[in-house]
């Protein structure tokens, strides 16, 4: 049995809750909805220790209080003066950061990060670690030159921080979260050079560690975790524009090396959101853009947000608006059922990518 150290403050004597032996109160506090944690941690230092630590977001994941949640680079609505009959957008291609809790089947939005109060930073790439959001990299949304900015938001505060800056600039480079670090590997450079670089991400530390190099450059590569590895999926060389390959190179943690997969995606389709995990057949990679070509094959994007549910974005043709779905059994195409989401105006904007936060 796993057990974890909720140590007091050095002078803290009560208990988490007066009156209550300090399990009871303990497993009060786990079971609080982590949209509470904000004003929970106020009432006394101890319940802020105890709240913000990483042992106790740790004990409610493994006692299944925690939620998944979808976080989306989403477009901002177009906004309306008072004065005006006239809808202009806030800023050309303002992006900020949806969030859907397939729960209760709600929708929210993240208060903006200081540095950018207008929108994100373009293409813009997300991670999750224990609970935090991670932004990273990106274009600056006014100058539309690549940023190495990284920022963590804390569910539990509800705040943003700003991290150590990325080693590099790099654009359209793969990213994903496994064994308590955020991986990037791939993309291109601020000469549009392709990269075969590789690093990992600290948040805790807020370290950068580099990693060997992939064995081939990956533009416009996708990442994803399958099992222990972290799976940089197609991409293509600085010399190959546009020509994506079947292949992925695999990264093997505990070796510090990589392994190169020749037929694992579809030749010539961009991987870019697009990319699921079969867990039930040899743990082999999906494109989510043909679960159903009718409605989702333009414009893909898939958060996975459990075993067997996902959040599916995407469009019938070129240009047109974006439909939302949740998935069920993913894992069988012939099975799979999309079931659409009605959204609100606020809400219903394009979206570029997304991750899945439990919180």
């Amino acid at each position: 049995m796993t057990t974890y150290n909720f140590s007091k403050r050095k002078g803290d004597q009560m208990e988490f809750i007066p009156g209550l032996p300090e399990d009871i109160g303990l497993e009060c506090l786990t079971r609080l909805q982590y949209t509470t944690h904000r004003v929970a941690s106020r009432v006394c230092h101890q319940w802020r220790d105890l709240l913000e630590s990483r042992d106790f977001y740790n004990h409610r994941k493994k006692s299944g209080f925690t939620r998944k949640l979808a976080c989306l680079v989403q477009s901002l609505p177009i906004q309306q003066p008072a004065d005006s009959k006239i809808q202009k957008p806030i800023t050309p291609s303002s992006f900020g950061i949806t969030v859907f809790d397939p729960n209760n089947q709600s929708w929210d939005r993240l208060s903006p990060i200081p540095k950018y109060p207008f929108g994100l930073p373009l293409f813009s790439q997300l991670c999750s670690m224990e609970g935090k959001l991670v932004v990273m990299g990106g274009w600056n949304p006014v100058s539309w030159q690549p940023v190495k900015d990284v920022f963590i938001y804390d569910f539990t505060t509800q705040q943003w921080k700003q991290g150590k800056d990325m080693p590099s600039k790099r654009s359209f480079f793969a990213a994903a979260a496994l064994d308590g670090l955020v991986f990037i590997a791939g993309g291109h450079d601020e000469n549009k050079n392709a990269l075969k670089s590789a690093w990992t991400y600290d948040v805790r530390r807020d370290e950068w560690t580099e990693l060997t190099q992939m064995s081939e450059e990956r533009d416009e590569c996708e990442g994803v975790v399958i099992e222990s590895e972290f799976c940089v999926v197609s991409g293509y060389g600085t010399e190959e524009q546009g020509k994506f390959r079947k292949c992925a190179e695999f990264y093997d943690v505990e070796r510090n090396e990589w392994r190169k997969d020749d037929e694992v995606w579809i030749q010539g389709k961009c991987p870019r959101g697009c990319v699921g995990v079969n867990r039930l057949r040899g743990k082999s990679l999906i494109c989510l853009a043909e679960l159903d070509s009718s409605e989702v094959r333009f414009g893909t994007c898939g958060v996975k947000l459990g075993e067997f549910m996902s959040l599916v974005t995407g469009s019938a043709y070129q240009g047109t608006t974006q439909g939302f779905y949740t998935v069920v059994n993913m894992n069988d195409r012939q099975n799979c059922k999309l079931t659409k989401i009605e959204m609100e105006d606020d809400f219903s904007g394009f979206v570029q990518s997304g991750c899945c936060v439990e919180v």
